[in-house]
């Protein structure tokens, strides 16, 4: 199949940069800057990243690309402009001044092929520190804006191409015409990478990587895990199990619910309830790593425990995406996060690991997921954190918070589906306070816990803004919980930002 190489330079946006490629219907590899796949017959195209340094720093990245530039169409963007200009004897130096924001283009030339439909006035964004101030021999310039005059440039008698702003963010007005027109008119892509063809080969090359071995996999409700199921289902059959862990800290009603839509998919699956015993072990402990690190190290346990129970298992699936191994595995060498996915796993596991969503973006698996006809209400829940309510209940985690908070979350979610809101919101859900606050009900003085209602807007949780919920909505569902739920007396609403705040609180 065609591919798009993007070498990452370590830039904030080069995730972005993939997923607009694959929106073009053009599968991509992202790798790092010097790990260039030479003699890959399936590359038509290669991208470049920005990156947070200069090019002529003494620590900048700065591989040999010269047979990279002799053989494929080339696209820089920010630093991967500066990089070209660079390697073929520009001149690259600091700003001054650190250009970031809107703006527009004052220039573009029409005889350029990167450009062909983009309008002179495009809103473009800028990012970068550093400018390319005088051209290589045999570049020329392709756009301008006011203050940056080399905004993009283009060696006509060779397929290279710069842009110093980035038109893989929504603020690059015309940006996914600009990519389009170097992946599928300058690179020549096919559009071939479609949810349906992904269907297709996984399931055929599954079959000749399973052979008759059983797998076994850990479910936990959420789209990842749940489609990979799925998927493995329709290749192998029952000879995929299914194991489902409650650690008592679900939302209210969701193991017996998750459970009856695995098992309407035709899923063999397991449930395992030991809310009691994570429970009993968080008991007295209110540091929030260390309650993570107990309900992942007894997670593993009680997994491994029902794993044993099965014969003959060769397998281990998970439900890793591409996300998830391009944050734990960075270009410096440094861990952006340790994912459960990827860093969780023993020295000495004696299964052989198969990850059949590895190359996917979070859209693309909910886009599978409906390829293979799974029902949208598990395809578009909102994320929900590993750990559970633990990091929505600041402090100790005890039965009694848990069933408060399970209550409040319940009336949160429910409403917010039931007026056509749920789906226009990233993530929401309900926090606990550590602290109880003196209320009056029925002309009597109560003193119970206050709870904190969290709504997000976001495309990629990378950043995400607090939503706006109607005024009427809110004075309702206020009134419900207080009402309803037994222990709480007041309602709050976070207004919060990330960054600087965090989606979770813990």
């Amino acid at each position: 199949m065609q591919k798009i190489i993007i070498l990452d330079f370590g830039s904030q946006t080069t995730q972005l940069i993939g997923r607009r490629v694959r929106e073009l219907g053009t599968f991509c590899e992202i790798l790092p800057y010097d790990r260039f796949p030479a003699g890959d017959p399936d590359v038509i195209g290669v991208i470049l990243s920005g990156s947070p340094l200069s090019v002529y720093a003494d620590d900048a990245f700065r591989p040999d690309l010269s047979a990279v530039f002799d053989r494929y169409p080339v696209l820089g963007i920010c630093y991967g402009a500066q990089l070209i200009s660079y390697s073929f004897g520009g001149r690259v130096e600091n700003s001054g001044t650190r250009e970031y924001g809107r703006a527009l283009l004052s220039e573009v030339d029409s005889d350029c092929p990167l450009f062909r439909g983009i309008e002179q006035g495009s809103q473009v964004w800028m990012s970068h520190g550093d400018s390319v101030t005088a051209l290589p021999e045999g570049f020329r310039l392709a756009a301008s804006t006011d203050t940056v005059r080399n905004a993009a440039f283009w060696n006509p008698g060779r397929k290279i191409w710069g842009v110093q702003f980035h038109p893989e963010v929504v603020h690059s007005v015309q940006g996914a015409q600009l990519l389009g027109n170097f992946v599928s008119g300058i690179c020549g892509s096919r559009g071939e990478w479609t949810a349906d063809s992904f269907v297709e080969t996984t399931v055929r090359q599954l079959r000749e990587e399973l052979g008759d071995g059983k797998v076994i996999l850990g479910l936990s409700g959420g789209v990842d895990s749940s489609v990979a199921a799925v998927l493995l289902n329709r290749a192998v059959g029952d000879r995929l199990t299914g194991i489902f862990v409650n650690h008592g800290l679900l939302r209210k009603n969701e193991f017996g619910d998750v459970l009856a839509d695995y098992r309407k998919l035709g899923l063999n699956v397991i449930g395992v309830d030991a809310s009691a015993r994570f429970l009993s072990a968080l008991e007295g402990v209110d540091d929030p790593e260390r309650k993570r690190k107990i309900i992942g190290g007894l997670f593993i346990e009680v997994f491994n425990a029902e794993a044993a129970k099965i014969p003959g298992v060769s397998y281990l699936a998970q439900g890793t995406i591409y996300p998830d191994r391009i944050e734990s595995h960075n270009i410096t060498g440094k861990v952006i996060k340790s994912h459960h996915n990827v860093g969780g796993l023993p020295k000495d596991m004696k299964l052989k690991l198969c990850e059949p969503l590895k190359w996917l973006f979070k859209d693309e698996v909910r886009a599978v997921g409906l390829s293979l006809g799974m029902p949208r209400h598990m395809l578009f829940r909102h994320p929900f954190p590993g750990p559970g309510l633990a990091v929505r209940i600041p402090g100790e985690v005890t039965p009694e918070k848990v069933r408060i908070l399970q209550d409040v979350d319940d009336i949160f979610i429910r409403s917010l589906r039931s007026e056509g809101l749920y789906d226009d919101i990233w993530q929401a859900g309900a926090i606990l306070l550590p602290v109880r606050s003196v209320g009056v009900m029925g002309d009597e003085r109560t003193y119970d816990y206050a709870v904190v209602l969290r709504a997000v807007t976001s495309s990629d949780a990378m950043t995400a803004d607090w939503a706006f919920l109607p005024e009427g909505f809110m004075r309702r569902i206020s009134n419900e919980i207080i009402n309803k739920v037994r222990g709480v007396n007041r309602v709050c609403y976070d207004i919060s930002s990330k960054p600087p705040s965090t989606i979770e609180w813990e």
